[in-house]
């Protein structure tokens, strides 16, 4: 190792034109340089190099020396470096699709290039990864503890936590066994069955005896069908809760939440109805004209409306379902755009057809702005319940703008909630198929290796290492 020269240009012996050039090698791949070029250039790694003033500046700055061949090298991935190389021969900076969109950032960290330099594109799908990223991080994060392997459990709590594991994969990960499997079938055939019992228990009859505080034996056999199903959903809750090493996290999970809302309003409900001196399944009529009994059998009837909850039940079993949730969380920025287009346009037509209608029509159906923006919600998603409907000249006019607003502002945001959808079902699938044949897996986003990105490299980018890459590399102005 020697000393670097001063930063006044030295010529090297054999250099064209007596300027002086240096080669940067990153991990195979070798790119000519001027010296005096480093100066501007926009990787600040590499403008550092000016500056140093002996070997151990030197390393600090790159991996390895040759001074006999003013050769630096970086020991960095290639594949990244030919991208970067771009930014210095066309001054556009592109994330190829088959990269690792975070391990590009961490090249560009290194680098010391700032990420606004990415195309608009490219740094929209960088953000994107990156949100993406820190969901799962938080995800395993909270499960962690949950998801330690056999062998960790049996040797921290011996027996119990390793029954715990055996629960753990019986009540979490229907792919673990006959016994997962099993209980999944279970689950899904009870929340089958309280969806019809909820269907049964509408049934006009049936709420002409709830309202005459009667309770026939079809009557209680729905209520015995309920408790049963009832019964299940505690014991499967029981078992997810004991299996849980952290029982805040648990109770915070939202499909947790959910079943908690699910199955205490059957508690809250049976309670209710024995307070009130009634038999259960019989409900709290207002047959003694006791305005409590009323005002209980109003709660008792908005309680057992929460029952269609158990419906939801079926994320747990369903990949469609866990989609659509991740894919809603996913796109709350693009559905609350979508709902503040809505409101917009609502507030600007609702006005505008009371005004054409009941101002120049003298039409009935537009008695207010309020009861025109109902109108106007059905116009714009292009229901048209026909409840509502403008029969003056001008009235038409501000119709046919608000049906055409509204199929433009639903357009807006669908080919982004689209691709999402795309991206999180392929996920979910592909965990899925992790936990079903329990082999770890590369990851998806991985960078390529030298010799495979060394194909797809753009051309005229890099020097090669033979004879032939003794071209002089961009000027200083191209990077000013």
């Amino acid at each position: 190792m020697v000393l670097l020269p001063a930063p006044s240009e030295q010529p090297r012996a054999g250099s064209p034109g007596g300027a002086r050039h240096v080669i940067i090698n990153v991990g195979g791949c070798r790119l000519r340089l001027p010296w005096a070029a480093l100066a501007h250039c926009p990787l600040a790694r590499l403008a550092r190099l000016r500056a140093c003033r002996g070997p151990d500046e030197v390393l600090r700055v790159c991996d390895d020396y040759d001074a006999g061949r003013d050769e630096f090298f970086f020991d960095r991935n290639p594949c990244a470096f030919r991208t970067i190389a771009a930014l210095l021969r066309a001054g556009k900076l592109r994330l190829l699709r088959d990269s690792c969109a975070l391990a590009f950032r961490d090249e560009l960290a290194y680098w010391g290039i700032d990420e606004a330099r990415l195309e608009r594109c490219c740094l929209r799908r960088l953000r994107r990864r990156e949100e993406e990223a820190a969901e799962a991080e938080r995800g395993a994060g909270s499960g962690r503890t949950s998801q330690a392997s056999p062998e960790c459990a049996l040797a921290a709590g011996g027996r119990l936590a390793r029954g715990r594991q055996l629960l753990r994969d019986v009540v979490e990960n229907p792919h673990s066994g006959l016994a997962g499997q099993l209980f999944a079938c279970i689950s899904v055939a009870f929340v089958a069955i309280t969806a019809v019992g909820l269907c049964l228990s509408t049934m006009p009859d049936i709420r002409a005896e709830e309202e005459r505080g009667e309770c026939s034996p079809k009557c209680r056999n729905l209520f015995v069908l309920e408790t049963v199903c009832v019964a299940w959903f505690s014991f499967e809750f029981l078992l997810r809760s004991v299996q849980a090493e952290s029982k805040c996290a648990f109770l915070r999970t939202p499909l947790n939440i959910i079943d908690i809302l699910a199955i205490l309003p059957f508690y809250v409900s049976l309670l209710v109805d024995l307070a009130a001196g009634g038999r259960p399944g019989a409900g709290a009529g207002p047959a003694g004209g006791n305005k409590l009994l009323e005002r209980a059998g109003l709660v008792l009837r908005l309680l057992r409306a929460l029952r269609v909850l158990y419906v939801m039940r079926l994320a747990r079993h369903s990949l469609g379902l866990r989609t659509l949730g991740l894919t809603a969380r996913r796109c709350a920025r693009e559905l609350g755009l979508l709902l503040l287009f809505l409101c917009v346009a609502m507030a600007l037509f609702a006005p505008l057809v009371h005004l054409a209608e009941r101002e120049l029509g003298a039409r009935r159906d537009f008695s207010s702005v309020p009861a025109s923006y109902w109108w106007a919600v059905i116009s714009m998603t292009t229901v048209g319940y026909g409840d509502m409907v403008p029969r003056s000249l001008p009235g038409q006019v501000v119709a046919l703008s608000s049906i055409l607003s509204g199929i433009l502002l639903l357009a807006f945001p669908v080919t982004s909630i689209f691709h999402t959808f795309s991206r999180s079902y392929s996920e979910l699938k592909e965990l899925q198929r992790r936990a079903a044949s329990l082999e770890p897996t590369p990851r998806e986003d991985s960078t390529r290796s030298p010799t495979e990105g060394s194909a797809h490299s753009p051309d005229g980018l890099l020097a090669t290492a033979d004879a032939g890459s003794a071209d002089a590399g961009p000027g200083p102005e191209q990077w000013a």
